[in-house]
């Protein structure tokens, strides 16, 4: 179990289909608070590096919606496409540690990737190679 500052520092969900035909992932603004401070409309692009040391920009904007509330959505359709995400893979954005003359840190992200597979009967969780 992960202790409350490690809580602030990430952010996960198990996408739906409906996200990956979008090319697009809702976070409420509750999972996410300590780590962004919401703004309607406003854009930002979301600097994310995978495990294998690829970096990508997301672009993300702050926006209300009628289901979720005040959300945060990032637009990812290449890393999408390219990872071959499913629906039900579960996504988590790590916030990377500041570099000494970084003052943008808060937009800067490690992202993980994991694959539900059943194998014997029992489900097992696979993280992929992103």
């Amino acid at each position: 179990m992960q202790n409350p500052d490690q809580a602030k520092e990430r952010f996960s969900k198990r996408l739906t289909q409906n996200e990956i035909e979008k090319c697009l992932v809702l976070f409420p603004i509750t999972a996410v608070e300590g780590i962004f401070t919401f703004e309607e409309g406003r854009m930002f692009c979301l600097d994310v590096v995978g495990r294998t040391g690829e970096a990508w920009t997301f672009m993300a904007t702050f926006q209300t919606n009628e289901d979720m509330g005040s959300v945060v959505s990032i637009s990812w359709p290449q890393f999408v496409r390219e990872k071959a995400l499913k629906a039900n893979d579960e996504v988590t954005f790590v916030r990377l540690a500041p570099d000494e003359n970084d003052n943008i840190h808060w937009k800067k992200f490690k992202i993980e990737v994991r694959r539900k597979i059943r194998l014997f009967g029992q489900d097992i969780w696979g993280d992929l190679m992103v």
